[in-house]
């Protein structure tokens, strides 16, 4: 069986593609994750197939260990720093790990690759996950293609941006055969309570506010978080080295739309909350500083060579999302409590 070595997996997005693999039984996951506030064990699968390393992707000891030891035919790299209200509260370790974490990861996987024999070097991928963040902010019209000139707006895009070049670099100037990928908003099971969506579930279930960045208008194309990961691994299997390839899920939406159906949704599925209508408590807040006001993406590349496009629409995805949440209020507790963090720094005896 053939080794994926995935950086980020404890991720939102990262577990999902782990739990998909492992499900799928073709490779086998080596999982290195340096299991910040966002990393979490809850989201991971108990499989033969996959194995957690707890660690930096700048830590060049090890990987260059993982990477020797196990092969891997390809990497796929999701580790991040990604909350945009973080990287403007702290950007310097969006800096630390988006780009200079990226950028040792690069120099490891650069030094191994050049020790391959000529079989491997034509089997091997190195696949960067990133974000449509990175190309700024559209008018009212348009979409963004990959051929859209960067503009990132806040330090969390201009931290992705910058990995993004670097990626591209190690194509051009060493030969790494490497992969991008840009996504737009993601949503669904096992996202970090901070991110909007599952805030506004939790927020209407709990009967606390709802808080919306200024008038609420702020458009962004949201993606079911299967389906991008469904595109990942089309790019990864499929895609050609050294392309970039925009993945979305043809679904705009402004803030205050989506806070409204989680309340309408909320209302329907759990009415004995004693909250409804849920939209009460929505209130509107000032708005953050480099907010972009509208991101859109055009995914026809992907769909034209790779044949991919999203399964889910926005409400067929959003309803699964507040019902998996209404359903796992135990991986709910247990982040919100911060217990799964306490747990794993020895503070507290798993029961």
């Amino acid at each position: 069986m053939q080794t994926i070595l995935v950086t980020g997996g404890a991720g939102f997005i990262g577990s999902c593609f782990v739990r998909r693999a492992c499900a799928a039984g073709r490779y086998h996951i080596i999982n290195l994750d340096k299991l910040t506030y966002a990393g979490n064990p809850d989201s991971l699968p108990t499989h033969q197939n996959h194995q957690l390393v707890t660690g930096d992707i700048g830590d060049r000891a090890l990987v260059q260990q993982l990477l020797k030891t196990h092969q891997p035919v390809a990497i796929v790299n999701f580790a991040a720093e990604s909350h945009v209200d973080r990287s403007i509260d702290g950007p310097l370790t969006f800096v630390e790990t988006n780009v200079l974490g990226t950028c040792r990861l690069l120099e490891e996987v650069r030094a191994w690759y050049g020790t391959l024999e000529t079989g491997l070097k034509q089997q091997f991928r190195f696949l960067h996950v990133s974000t449509d963040e990175v190309y700024g902010s559209l008018g009212a019209t348009g979409l963004f293609t990959e051929e859209t000139p960067y503009s990132p707006n806040s330090p969390y895009s201009a931290s992705k941006a910058a990995s993004d070049h670097f990626v591209r670099a190690y194509l051009h100037t060493y030969g790494l055969p490497v992969l991008i990928t840009n996504c737009s908003n993601n949503y669904g099971p096992y996202q970090f309570p901070e991110k909007l969506i599952p805030l506004m579930i939790l927020n209407a279930l709990e009967g606390r506010p709802l808080p919306v960045y200024g008038d609420g208008l702020n458009v962004r194309d949201w993606l079911y978080v299967e389906d991008h990961c469904a595109a990942i691994e089309t790019v990864l299997t499929r895609g050609r080295i050294g392309e970039c390839y925009n993945v979305g899920g043809n679904n705009e939406q402004t803030n205050i739309a989506i806070v409204r159906q989680v309340c309408s949704l909320v209302d329907r599925l759990r009415p004995q909350t004693g909250q409804a209508p849920c939209e009460s408590l929505i209130q509107y807040v000032r708005d953050r500083p480099g907010h972009d006001r509208r991101y859109a993406i055009d995914a026809s590349k992907i769909e034209r060579e790779l044949g991919w496009k999203p399964q889910q629409d926005f409400a067929s995805g959003l309803e699964l999302t507040v019902r998996w949440y209404l359903e796992h209020t135990e991986w709910v507790e247990r982040v919100q409590s911060g217990k799964y963090r306490r747990e794993r720094l020895g503070l507290e005896t798993a029961n």
